[in-house]
């Protein structure tokens, strides 16, 4: 009987136009995910432009002015403080820093660092009446002007060229 019942259902599959043995493949599908990770640092970089001053007439009575810059790059959101040491020259101060001749020798031609043209608040260290400068990186460079002064009574300077290196050190 199990035979007969076989040929009924071939008879009819074929009659429909199936093949009894012959079932079509299912499609299968498989995936998975890749996971992507990063972790952002908090970084900086300074760059500066030199302070300069031109020639400076220092039997003419007035102070003289300079400026110069620093650019500073900061990732967004990270809070960075920059301060500015002495400098090179001997016995120089936060508030009084001082060129010396690239000749050698000499007095030293005195000037004072600011954060602008208004010369009103000394840059340093925030020791001797100096302010560090401070700020809170965007991912975009940010300049920040720097200004000196000259500051006048300096007439028994000789004549020459003067150079002084401010390290400028940015904490984040």
């Amino acid at each position: 009987m199990a035979i007969n019942n076989m040929r009924v259902q071939f008879a009819l599959a074929s009659a429909l136009g199936l093949t009894a043995f012959v079932l079509p493949a299912s499609a299968q599908t498989t995936g998975t995910t890749i996971a992507a990770n990063a972790a952002v640092t908090e970084s900086c970089v300074v760059t500066s432009t030199a302070l300069q001053f031109g020639g400076a007439d220092v039997t003419d009575g007035a102070a003289h002015a300079g400026t110069g810059g620093l650019d500073v790059m900061c990732t967004s959101g990270t809070a960075w403080t920059a301060t500015a040491d002495v400098g090179t020259r001997a016995n120089a101060t936060m508030a009084l820093r001082g060129m010396t001749s690239t000749a050698g020798g000499g007095l030293p031609l005195n000037y004072v660092l600011y954060n602008d043209n208004t010369a009103t608040s000394p840059r340093g260290d925030g020791t001797g009446g100096t302010s560090p400068i401070t700020g809170t990186g965007t991912g975009v460079v940010v300049p920040i002007v720097l200004a000196g002064s000259i500051p006048l009574g300096q007439t028994g300077i000789p004549a020459g060229t003067y150079a002084d290196l401010v390290q400028v050190t940015v904490n984040y």
